[in-house]
């Protein structure tokens, strides 16, 4: 038993995330109940998923111009819908300032895309990335924090001056897939990528629709030569459940 985190709990008692029970010593985030019954989206085990398939259906729907004929990966820690305790993960990690919460769930991600085959030769990960100004406000980007525990897992380069926002963009919540696709196309550019990069994983912390993973993935290929034989793939902490 860790002395200094009992005192510590009972003077400022710790809540479980996602049911709000108070957290024993050896529990961090979410109860042991909670954390044994993460909605776990299992969807990086197979190439073809739901998940997946929403995004190469917004990618096409956002492209002007014929994307390649590839079937672009797509993966998610977990799902939640709205009013969801699980919800509060995230939450916490982009509003309350848990960055300790995030790394230890990007942490459970990065482990199940090394176990697999689909993300294991992943080379370069890019998160994306916010305006200046909301970085500034924030003091940090949420995806960022994914981004660099799941590189890790990977044995993988983290970029975060891979991609940048070109533009600021108002907030997505309570948006239509076309609202969104029309707040978020073309709000970002794609610098300088590695010669030896393969396999390039662009990592965000929600998938609601797929348009900011899908104008993000639009970037990188505008960059790429159409032959360079790189693929593309997109993971996140959590998918909505609509």
């Amino acid at each position: 038993m860790n002395i200094v985190t009992a005192i510590l709990d009972v003077l400022a008692p710790r809540h479980c995330l996602v049911c709000g029970r108070i957290l024993g010593v050896n529990e961090s985030h979410l109860c042991l109940h909670c954390d044994s019954d993460i909605p776990l989206t299992w969807s990086w085990t197979h190439e073809r998923n739901p998940i997946a398939d929403a995004f190469n259906e917004a990618l096409a729907a956002m492209s002007a111009d014929a994307v390649p004929a590839v079937y672009f990966r797509a993966a998610a820690l977990m799902y939640y819908r709205e009013g969801d305790g699980y919800r509060n993960i995230l939450r916490a990690l982009k509003y309350d300032g848990d960055v300790r919460a995030g790394r230890k769930y990007s942490r459970m991600l990065g482990k199940f895309l090394s176990s697999g085959g689909l993300y294991s030769d992943v080379d370069l990960v890019v998160p994306v990335p916010l305006h200046w100004r909301r970085l500034l406000s924030r003091g940090y980007n949420q995806s960022a924090v994914i981004a660099r525990e799941i590189a890790r897992s990977l044995n993988a380069t983290y970029a975060p001056s891979v991609l940048r926002r070109t533009r600021r963009t108002t907030s997505q919540v309570h948006r239509t897939f076309s609202e969104r696709s029309r707040n978020v196309l073309g709000a970002f550019s794609a610098g300088k990528i590695p010669p030896t990069t393969r396999h390039i994983l662009i990592v965000d912390d929600t998938f609601t629709t797929g348009s900011t993973l899908a104008a993000c993935t639009l970037a990188l290929l505008k960059a790429l030569p159409a032959d360079s034989g790189i693929r593309i793939s997109v993971v996140t902490l959590a998918k909505v459940d609509n």
